[in-house]
């Protein structure tokens, strides 16, 4: 059986949430084994943020997985409602990194694969030099791929479509001035999604623990009557 499907997304400690609700519909929707990892600034060994912790951290990426393998870079406010296997099937083989390029250029690191071992000059000094202008793609040294339109379509941007990844760049649509989109509903099914749980006799109404939580249960009911 082959390795996990590594992914990483962008952490913002202001926003927990917007990790959660990715990381579940990349889970949920994939045919394969994924390891997902946030990129927490505090754990990386760089310092350097930009409007959000993770805006520099993403290019730590080939790093982390020791320059080897193929890994894909997400912003936290997106969801994926496609299979992420077909994303990492593509040929990859002569390029550093692929992009969605049907969209500013500055949206161009919010989904990232690369190809690792290609990336070897994306070490911590220089992520962390601020003469770098990473969002350039220049240390890529030309060697650009395209991702698919549907893999890194910008709500609020880019004409409503269906697609396999929906990135809110505008803000999360739980919160109230980006709200009133018709691609909302794709991140609230995926953070219904989330959050769901089943009652919990039908998690647990069998195993040995049911019969002290019951006896518990029914001492505190007794209780509340007198």
């Amino acid at each position: 059986m082959s390795d996990p499907l590594r992914v990483f997304i962008g952490y913002d400690e202001r926003q927990p949430l917007a990790f959660t609700v990715l990381s579940h519909s990349i889970a949920r929707h994939s045919s394969v084994p994924v390891s997902i990892t946030p990129l927490i600034l505090p754990q990386l060994p760089i310092k350097r943020r930009g409007l959000t912790s993770f805006t520099y951290s993403r290019f730590l990426v080939p790093f982390l997985c020791g320059y080897r393998g193929v890994a894909l870079f997400l912003d936290a406010d997106m969801v994926v409602t496609g299979d992420i296997k077909n994303l990492f099937g593509q040929s990859i083989s002569q390029m550093a990194v692929h992009v969605m390029q049907e969209q500013p250029k500055f949206e161009w690191a919010s989904a990232m694969l690369f190809n690792n071992y290609i990336c070897k000059n994306l070490t911590p000094e220089f992520v962390e030099d601020g003469s770098n202008k990473l969002f350039d793609l220049e240390w890529a040294r030309g060697r650009v791929g395209t991702l698919p339109p549907e893999w890194n379509h910008c709500v609020g941007y880019a004409k409503p479509k269906e697609a396999k990844l929906y990135h809110y760049t505008q803000g999360l649509p739980c919160l109230i001035e980006p709200a009133g989109l018709s691609e909302d509903q794709h991140w609230h099914a995926e953070f219904d999604a989330a959050i769901h749980t089943v009652p919990w006799s039908e998690l647990m109404g069998n195993s040995v623990h049911a019969e002290p939580v019951m006896r518990r249960f029914k001492e505190r009911n007794e209780h509340a009557y007198h």
